[in-house]
């Protein structure tokens, strides 16, 4: 009988910790809220404030070079950005790296050819990862031209879709 209870608790503190190891992995936003206002140095040297994206559809995008899922997630987006830039669509990317040159050398070899790039030195440690409690990566936020998370970590094929409803609406 006592055995029984010692499985028993084990168990519960198992599904505890993973409840709360699952909880402590996820970004700081969802769907439904304003994304926050930041700055950032881009990988060209320029200043820029997210809030200079309002009025467009912006996926802000936290991947890292040495990240196998992202770097296999990068070319839908490049399709997505192609697809739908003209229609007032961005991508924000921040790479959350060791090695700057490692980053430009991604940026460059994945053909990620939107101007906006900015590059958190020292893991998930900077002030965007910590901002946005990102602990894993590749994590997206696709936002609305009103600064409105419309969704969080969505596959290609589900941003695909959004964006195509949202700009054939307008």
């Amino acid at each position: 009988m006592h055995a029984r209870y010692l499985k028993i608790g084990l168990v519960l503190i198992g599904a505890v910790l993973a409840f709360f190891f699952y909880r402590y992995r996820q970004p700081r936003f969802v769907a439904g809220e304003k994304v926050p206002d930041f700055t950032a140095v881009l990988a060209d040297g320029k200043t820029v404030r997210f809030s200079d994206l309002r009025g467009k559809y912006v996926l802000l995008q936290f991947w890292g070079s040495w990240c196998g899922p992202c770097r296999a997630e990068n070319p839908h987006l490049v399709d997505l950005y192609q697809k739908y830039h003209p229609q007032g669509f961005e991508i924000f990317s921040v790479g959350i790296e060791q090695n700057r040159r490692a980053w430009q050398v991604a940026i460059e070899k994945d053909g990620l050819v939107w101007p906006y790039h900015t590059v958190e030195l020292g893991s998930f440690g900077g002030e965007l990862p910590r901002l946005f409690n990102i602990r894993s990566i590749p994590t997206t936020f696709l936002v609305n031209p009103d600064g409105v998370i419309m969704g969080v970590r969505l596959n290609s094929d589900r941003m695909d879709e959004m964006l195509q409803a949202a700009l054939s609406s307008r």
